[in-house]
């Protein structure tokens, strides 16, 4: 009986070394979604932008960006600027502002520029758990049949955009 006690804290130092060891070669940014390939989810959630009215997926058609954003959020400050620089490049944007405060995100758009065609407010989060989202920024790319071709978790920044975005949105872009 005493040899059983002495070997739990081994086995579980194995099992919790084998879990760290299967988690290392995964790439945190590079996070799985159920939903490529699929359509973006239903909704019908208030504009920031009152003269717009209410949004429904039917609004999502691209090809687009959809940008989780918030005021709260760090890493949104820092790729905000660039999704303005997009937005002037032509690149359609829309934002959805995640579990936010309606006032200070409109705030923040005066402030700093608004690269979206429109925002969907999301305050309860409801349709940022029904794409999945684990926190903003998260951008996802949606074709012109409104499906997810791509979800990229963090800042969206030149290299980024560069190297994963722009290469599948041309192609969508070419490729409707």
């Amino acid at each position: 009986m005493r040899k059983f006690l002495v070997a739990i804290p081994l086995v579980i130092a194995f099992a919790l070394g084998y879990l760290f060891w299967d988690s290392l070669p995964r790439n945190p940014q590079e996070l799985p979604s159920v939903l490529l390939g699929k359509a973006f989810p239903s909704f019908s959630l208030p504009a920031l932008n009152p003269d717009q009215g209410v949004l429904t997926e039917s609004n999502v058609k691209g090809p687009v960006l959809v940008n989780v954003w918030a005021t709260w959020c760090p890493s949104c400050h820092v790729e905000h600027p660039y999704l303005v620089e997009l937005a002037k490049l032509g690149i359609p944007i829309i934002g959805l502002n995640y579990k936010d405060e309606t006032a200070k995100a409109r705030e923040w758009l005066v402030e700093k520029g608004d690269p979206y065609i429109f925002n969907i407010v999301d305050e309860s989060g409801r349709l940022g758990l029904d794409l999945g989202v684990t926190g903003a920024p998260e951008t996802y790319l949606v074709d012109a049949q409104g499906v997810i071709q791509y979800r990229h978790v963090g800042v969206v920044d030149n290299q980024v955009w560069q190297q994963k975005l722009a290469p599948l949105y041309q192609q969508l872009e070419n490729n409707p």
